[in-house]
C-alpha cells in the first residue's frame, strides 16, 4: 500500500499538468475543488498543501501558471509552445495540402488539437469538413517522407519508382533507360537525395539523378516503393550551393535557367514580391512601370504565370521575349478552330 502511494504522490505533479494543459487557458481556469475531484478519480488525492507545493514546483519548472485569487481561487496555463493563431496556420495548411488523403488530414489534426486546450481545439475540430473534400492522395507519402527525411540525414542512397497517370488514373511507372544497375526491376531508380522542398503545395526531393548525371528534383507524392538502402550518397560538389539552388528554382519543373528582364504595371508589385521574395530589386521606369532583373527556369510553367497578368507584364529579355511569343502563337493556332471536331 506504502508503494501505490508513493507512485501516486509521483504522478500527482504530472496529472495536475496534464489537467492545466488539457482543461484550461488564458480565459478558462480550474478551481482546487474541480483539480482534486479529477485527482481523486485518478487515484492520487491531494491535500492543499501538497497541491500548493506541486504548482510551485511547475511554476518553477516553467510553466506558466497564471493564478487568479479571489473567493474561488483558480488556476490556469496561460502559454504554450504554440498559440492558438499558429496552430489555426497549420491546420490551414493541412487542410489544404492536396497530397493528404482525409484520414491523414484527420489524423494530423487530431494531434494538433492535443497542443492546446479542449476549449481552442475547437477551433480545429471545425475545419474537418474542408479535410474531407481533398484529393485521395498517396497513402503512403507519410511513410515515403519519413524514409527520404532518414536518407538525407544520414546521407544514404535511396531507391524507388516514378510513376505518371494515363488517362485511366492508373500509374504509369517510367523506365529506368540508363540501365545502371543490372539487378532488379527495370522500373528501379536510384538516387542520392539532399535535401527536401515544398513548393507550389507539393513535396520535392532534390537529390543528385544518375540518370541524367546531375542535380534533379522528384515530386514525392510520385515516389513509389521507397526503400533506403546502404549506399552512400555522392557528396554534393564543393562549389554547389543548395540554397542558391533552391532560390533559383522558379518552380520544380525542368527549364533553362536565366536572369530575365521583366516589366511590370506598378499595381503588381505584390505579386511580383509574392514569386520573387521581398528582397527583389524594383526599379523604377516611370510613373506607371517598374522592372526587376530575376532568376527564372523558362518554360511553360513561368510563361502561365507571367500570362495571367495580360499586359501588365512584359518580358525584355528579347531570347526569352521571341520563346514566349513562339509558345503564345502555338497555343493560339491549337485553338484556333474549336468548333471544328477532329477525326
Amino acid at each position: 500500500m506504502a508503494e501505490k502511494n508513493y507512485d501516486a504522490n509521483r504522478l500527482r505533479t504530472i496529472y495536475i499538468y496534464r489537467l492545466l494543459f488539457e482543461r484550461t487557458d488564458e480565459e478558462h481556469g480550474l478551481t482546487f475543488a474541480e483539480i482534486a475531484s479529477e485527482l481523486e478519480k485518478l487515484g492520487a488525492p491531494a491535500a492543499r498543501k501538497a497541491f500548493y507545493e506541486d504548482i510551485r514546483a511547475l511554476i518553477n519548472f516553467g510553466a506558466d501558471i497564471r493564478v487568479d485569487k479571489g473567493r474561488h481561487t483558480s488556476y490556469r496555463l496561460v502559454s504554450r509552445t504554440f498559440e492558438p493563431a499558429e496552430l489555426k496556420l497549420l491546420a490551414d495548411a493541412v487542410v489544404s495540402s492536396r497530397f493528404l488523403t482525409p484520414r491523414q488530414s484527420e489524423e494530423l489534426l487530431g494531434k494538433l488539437r492535443t497542443l492546446t486546450s479542449i476549449h481552442k481545439a475547437d477551433i480545429l475540430q471545425r475545419q474537418l469538413f474542408i479535410a474531407n473534400n481533398s484529393n485521395a492522395g498517396n497513402k503512403k507519402l507519410m511513410a515515403n517522407i519519413d524514409i527520404l527525411s532518414r536518407a538525407v540525414a544520414e546521407k544514404r542512397q535511396v531507391s524507388f519508382r516514378y510513376f505518371d497517370y494515363d488517362v485511366n488514373k492508373k500509374k504509369v511507372y517510367r523506365e529506368n533507360t540508363a540501365r545502371l544497375r543490372s539487378a532488379g526491376s527495370k522500373y528501379e531508380r536510384f538516387c542520392s537525395p539532399y535535401t527536401l522542398a515544398w513548393n507550389d503545395e507539393k513535396y520535392y526531393l532534390v537529390a543528385y539523378n544518375p540518370n541524367r548525371g546531375k542535380i534533379s528534383n522528384f515530386r514525392v507524392d510520385k515516389m513509389d516503393w521507397v526503400r533506403l538502402t546502404d549506399e552512400p550518397c555522392r557528396p554534393l560538389p564543393k562549389s554547389f550551393r543548395l540554397a542558391q539552388y533552391l532560390d533559383a528554382q522558379f518552380s520544380m519543373f525542368s527549364g533553362s535557367s536565366d536572369i530575365v528582364r521583366l516589366r511590370f504595371t506598378n499595381d503588381l508589385v505584390g505579386a511580383v514580391l509574392d514569386r520573387f521574395g521581398i528582397q527583389t530589386m524594383l526599379i523604377p521606369d516611370d510613373d506607371q512601370h517598374f522592372h526587376v532583373n530575376v532568376p527564372v527556369r523558362t518554360g511553360s510553367t513561368f510563361y502561365g504565370w507571367l500570362f495571367q497578368f495580360g499586359n501588365k507584364a512584359e518580358i525584355l529579355t528579347e531570347s526569352v521575349r521571341a520563346d514566349y511569343r513562339k509558345a503564345l502563337l502555338e497555343a493560339a493556332e491549337l485553338n484556333a478552330d474549336i468548333g471544328e471536331v477532329r477525326s
